[in-house]
Parts: structure tokens; sequence; C-alpha cells
């Protein structure tokens, strides 16, 4: 019977929960807004098999990729769209394009992101971009194994440790799955995600926002932001309006006016300065096991790992042009034969190469010195996401002073010895 005693060994992947056969593990959120495995008892047959498909108990082996390319699609308008090379969108739309069935991650109707699949390419778009919250992964096992049982061809994405789980599950190898991961940095709190799309709502409602408004914001007055009841619309975590490098957080909120028509407005930051990515990137807010990861180096036993090629600038001159390019890692035959059926720009890449620019394809991150403060703040319900993160990851004033003396002097002479 699983009993999680340790929160760093249990990722969430929800296998145990998927494969009783009695339906007594019931995944539940925690204070932090992570999902962990919660056993009834009295229904409980201890017949083992949560155990038994356990990522964590039974971790797979490192393994080292068959090889490395870098790569982009030919097509601009797909890597726009796509958070790096447009890999992705090639691949899936063309399993998608021989009758198969593609699981990936998509946003619910609440904003949070859950593991889904589609037999569509219009599907795809929901699949489409990275999406930095831990998804459910609800039905998606069973739902994967029904086809693969129905002899459907299927192409699973999500990150190392839901590949590795959902492999576990299956107990078993089938020809007709086909598996791609991606290099995580580690994957933030769900509950942190929604209280942070509740303050930027709530800040839009009374005219203010955390984040910068788009030069091509559309609305009808200003002043209406105050009293408006916006809705989301979209979000992108990888908007490249300025760029590969300098990606944005992208948040379009809608509201319908009096008269009929739409009021939008659009939030954007570039992300080291957006209080959500910040929480994300200082590793405020990740969830407990992604700091002794067991999917990295190749654990997951994915066909095919993508990823952001950084350093493209430096070691593949002629793929890069600041609008995305991919890392990709063939794992297997299988991977190799898949990404055989597509067009797109390579290059030969070197494994270590690919270390030294994205270390978490090794590395587990470590947990920011003040994480437990940060969840603290987070759950006693008197500050919100913007300005905790404010609070704990700005300089304090004496190192910004360090940092700028010459301002610092300057304003000294300025203001004081010129009176």
């Amino acid at each position: 019977m699983i009993d999680i005693t340790n929160k760093s060994s249990c990722c969430g992947c929800a296998a145990c929960a998927n494969t009783c056969p009695q339906k007594c593990i019931t995944m539940e959120e925690d204070t932090e807004g992570f999902l962990y495995p919660i056993v009834d008892v009295a229904l409980c047959i201890n017949c083992g098999l949560c155990e038994k498909v356990c990522h964590e108990l039974h971790p797979y082996d490192n393994r080292l990729p068959i090889s490395v390319i870098a790569g982009q699609a030919y097509d601009n308008v797909i890597r726009k769209n796509s958070s790096s090379g447009g890999l992705f969108t090639l691949l899936a739309g063309n399993f998608i394009d021989n009758e198969g069935v593609v699981f990936g991650v998509r946003f619910d109707e609440d904003w949070q992101c859950k593991l889904d699949y589609t037999e569509t390419l219009e599907g795809l778009e929901a699949f489409r971009g990275s999406k930095y919250v831990q998804a459910r992964t609800d039905t998606a096992y069973n739902d994967a194994l029904r086809f693969l049982k129905e002899g459907r061809r299927v192409l699973f994405s999500g990150t190392p440790c839901q590949i590795a789980g959902l492999k576990h599950f299956l107990r078993k190898d089938y020809d007709n799955l086909y598996t791609i991961d991606v290099i995580c940095h580690g994957v933030p709190s769900p509950k942190v995600w929604r209280m942070y799309l509740e303050d930027e709502i709530r800040n839009a409602r009374k005219g203010g926002n955390s984040v910068s408004l788009h030069p091509n914001t559309h609305f009808s007055e200003r002043d209406t932001l105050s009293n408006a009841d916006y809705k989301i619309e979209s979000i992108s975590f990888r908007d490249k309006r300025l760029g590969w490098k300098k990606y944005s957080f992208a948040l379009t909120l809608a509201e319908a006016s009096a008269d009929g028509k739409k009021n939008t407005v659009s939030l954007s930051s570039i992300h080291y300065k957006n209080p959500y990515m910040r929480a994300f990137l200082s590793n405020l807010d990740l969830r407990p096991s992604c700091s002794a990861c067991q999917a990295k180096s190749g654990r997951s036993n994915s066909d095919i790992t993508l990823a952001d090629c950084w350093g493209a600038d430096l070691e593949h001159k002629n793929l890069y042009d600041d609008l995305g390019t991919s890392s990709i890692l063939i794992n297997t035959e299988k991977g190799k034969a898949l990404l055989s059926q597509i067009r797109y720009k390579s290059e030969q890449s070197d494994y270590s190469l690919l270390m030294e620019h994205n270390a978490a394809l090794v590395k587990s991150y470590k947990p920011h010195p003040k994480r437990e403060e940060f969840f603290r703040l987070v759950n006693n319900g008197k500050s919100d996401i913007i300005h905790i993160v404010k609070k704990l990851l700005n300089p304090p004033m004496c190192k910004q002073f360090v940092k700028f003396p010459v301002k610092v002097i300057s304003y000294i002479r300025i203001h004081l010895f010129s009176k």
C-alpha cells in the first residue's frame, strides 16, 4: 500500500491511483497545492499493485541517447507559436495525419493544466507551447491503455516523471506506443498558479497591473478597467514578440461591454520580470520531489526528448535566428524512426554541449532558501503572490546601493550636500 511519509519521494504521476483495482486511492491537494495519493484503507485489499507501478520505488536506470540533434521547423509560423523549434508540432501533426492519437498538456476551463488526448489537428493547438504548472494526469493513463489495446498508434508527451509513470502503469511494452518528454526544470504549484491568476484579474478590475500593458492592447476607455469583470482569454508562457531568448509571459483578459462589444487587455512582461515566472525560475514554488528527480538522465525511458537548444547562437549559428531552435535527443530506434518521417532543418549536436547549456537534463534543482517562508506567506492569506515574490526576491536596499554605488553617491551629493 502506498504511504507517502516523505513528500520528496512522490512525483504526483498518479500511476498508483490509476492502477488501483478497488479505486481506493485518490489524489488530494496538500497545503502547497500539490497532489498526493491518499488511500482509503477500509477499501484496500493489499494487492500491492500501487507499489509495483510506482516510479519512485522502482526508477529506471540512467541512459544515454543514441544521438543528439539541433533542429527547427521550416515553417516560421510554427516556430513563432512554439516554445522552441516547433518539433513537437511536426511530430504530433504527422501522427494525426496517420490516424494516430496524441496526448499532451492543455488548459482546462479553469486554466489549470491536465493531460488529455486529441485525434484531430485542431486539437493539437491546445497542446502547443510550454506550460509551467504541474499537470493533472486524470484519466490519461487509462485512456492511453484503451487506445493501445484497440491497436491505435499513440504518441504520449509529458514531463519525464509522467512518461516514467505511464511506462510503469502499463507494465509492458507496446509496439504502437511512442513517447516524448522534455528537459524539465521542475513543476510549480497549481495552487500558486491559481492564486497568481486571481491576483492579475483582481488588479485588472482595480485598474492596475503587475505586468506591463502590451502596445497592441485594445479597450474602449482606460477607466473602464476599474469596473470591468475580466475573464482570461489566452495565456502564453513563452511569447516570442521580443524574441526566443527574451520570451515573455503574456496574459489576455477580455470583458463584454454594455454595448455588446468585447474589450480586451493584453498583459505582457519579460520572463525574468514576471512575478510568477520569477518564482518558478528561482525554485520558490517547485514540487519537493523535483529536488531529487528520479526521471532525469534518460530515466524516463522516452523515445524522444525535446528541449530548448540554448547555446544555439554559439554552437549552431546556421540555425540561430532568435525565433527558436530545439535540442532533440533520440533515445530509441522507435524515436529515430518517428523523427525520420518529418522534414525539418537540422545539424548534428553533442550530448556534452547539451548538458553545458541545459543542465536540467541531468541535475535536479536546489530548493530556494526562502521556499518554506514563501509557502508560509502564501497560506497565511495576508498577501498576494505578486507581493510575496517581490518581498522575497527583490534585493534589500543595502545590496542595491552596493550594486549601484555611483548612482547612490550622485544622489547624496545632489539632494543632501547641495542644500
